[in-house]
């Protein structure tokens, strides 16, 4: 994968090209990055831009016999891998032999410990079919339905193993561990390995949250954070990438919240009418139809938790455009679902709205930990109409 691949992050692309051609590049790094933000894109790039045989110099041929010097385009200082060298071909298609990779995985069979070696042929799928796949999807992939991941001592074990060998064709070793945040107590077994580590040899850890990733770990690395896409960088990726349309695609971009990952899955359901699903649900709770929600919940049950999340996040975001339009008072434009959020405005104050907000990300966090959707939207359900109280029904078409 090279950096021109990868969605946005063009500061970050130039930090880590930087720290390359300056020598500046440490040991052990942290990619610190929420989901969807590309941070295993750019830690897979980077790993192929240090093995380019072009970007390293390794393919420099120098002068000529006759004194001219070569072409400056192809003496660098290089930006990015070049793609096309033996080195890159093989690390796009992830089998180079000094880049390994470690993530979260499940036991294969009954009675063996679980390593990523025993996965690597579904990983090299995997991030061909999903490059910015989670680690749910990740998981479903490789069919682990509803056991839980992680990195094992096992794991460790075989990546002291790896590192202690030499290299086969690059100057560098490198391991890419995905979601650091599954290492339990056993990834101290590691820290010796990662303080002192043989020469040349190159850890990069890429994580989500930091707070979930042992201390001692943390501390041995050099931090780089991976800030969220922008609206337009996601909006210009689903347009060129995707083939969404430009309408689409902007209220896609305001949905996903920096994460590419989400604009996809939003993207997926992007015919799916959810305002006319809000509106029915609303309608249900202040007119206290308990048999007409009875029948919805059954039915809003049934589908994934994806589209039930992104369900809630519309609501979400269709509330905070309500506050927004309760703060300028007159729309810029007049559409249907302005007019639904002006009239969303009358039978909910600003305080009503957040507390509404506030269940709804609390919902999320639960369908996320694999909550009971019936007890969840019943509870919902019940919380709403305890938050609009007994206010004059006007949510009608």
């Amino acid at each position: 994968m090279q950096f021109k691949e990868i969605i946005g992050q063009k500061n970050t692309k130039e930090h880590l090209a930087e720290m390359v051609q300056h020598n500046r590049l440490s040991h052990a790094l942290l990619f610190l990055g929420k989901e969807g933000s590309g941070a295993l894109q750019l830690a897979m790039a980077f790993a192929q831009y240090i093995v380019c045989e072009k970007a390293n110099g390794k393919q420099d041929p120098g002068p000529s016999l006759f004194g001219e010097s070569e072409p400056s385009m192809d003496r660098g200082p290089w930006t990015d891998s070049c793609g096309t060298c033996p080195a890159c071909t093989k690390a796009q298609k992830l089998i180079h032999p000094d880049i390994h990779f470690s993530y979260p995985v499940i036991t294969k069979k009954a009675g063996e410990k679980p390593i990523s070696a025993d996965f690597i042929n579904e990983w090299r799928e995997f991030i061909s079919i999903q490059p910015y796949g989670n680690v749910f999807d990740w998981l479903q992939f490789i069919g682990a339905e509803n056991k839980q991941g992680n990195i094992s001592a096992q794991e460790c074990t075989e990546i002291i193993k790896k590192l202690n060998l030499k290299s086969f064709e690059s100057e560098y070793k490198i391991l890419i561990m995905w979601l650091p945040e599954f290492l339990g107590k056993e990834g101290n077994k590691l820290l010796k390995l990662i303080e002192e580590p043989p020469a040349n040899t190159l850890f990069i850890l890429v994580a989500e949250n930091e707070d979930q990733i042992l201390p001692t770990i943390i501390s041995r690395t050099q931090l780089v954070r991976i800030p969220a896409l922008s609206n337009l960088e996601i909006e210009a990726a689903l347009e060129l990438r995707a083939g969404a349309k430009i309408e689409t695609a902007q209220q896609i971009a305001l949905l996903s919240e920096g994460n590419y990952r989400e604009a996809l899955q939003l993207l997926q359901h992007a015919e799916s009418d959810w305002q006319t699903v809000v509106r029915e649900w609303l309608n249900m709770i202040v007119k206290r139809n308990t048999d007409a929600q009875v029948k919805w919940i059954e039915s809003i049950s049934k589908e994934g938790r994806e589209k039930q999340k992104q369900f809630l996040k519309y609501f979400i975001h269709l509330i905070e455009d309500a506050i927004r339009l309760s703060v300028i008072n007159t729309p810029e434009n007049s559409s249907a679902y302005n007019d639904f959020c002006l009239r969303f405005n009358k039978i909910c104050s600003i305080h009503q709205q957040e507390a509404i907000i506030e269940e709804l990300n609390q919902a999320i966090y639960y369908i996320e930990r694999n909550a009971n959707p019936k007890m969840l939207f019943h509870a919902l359900s019940i919380k709403f109409y305890h938050i609009i109280a007994n206010n004059s029904l006007i949510l009608v078409n």
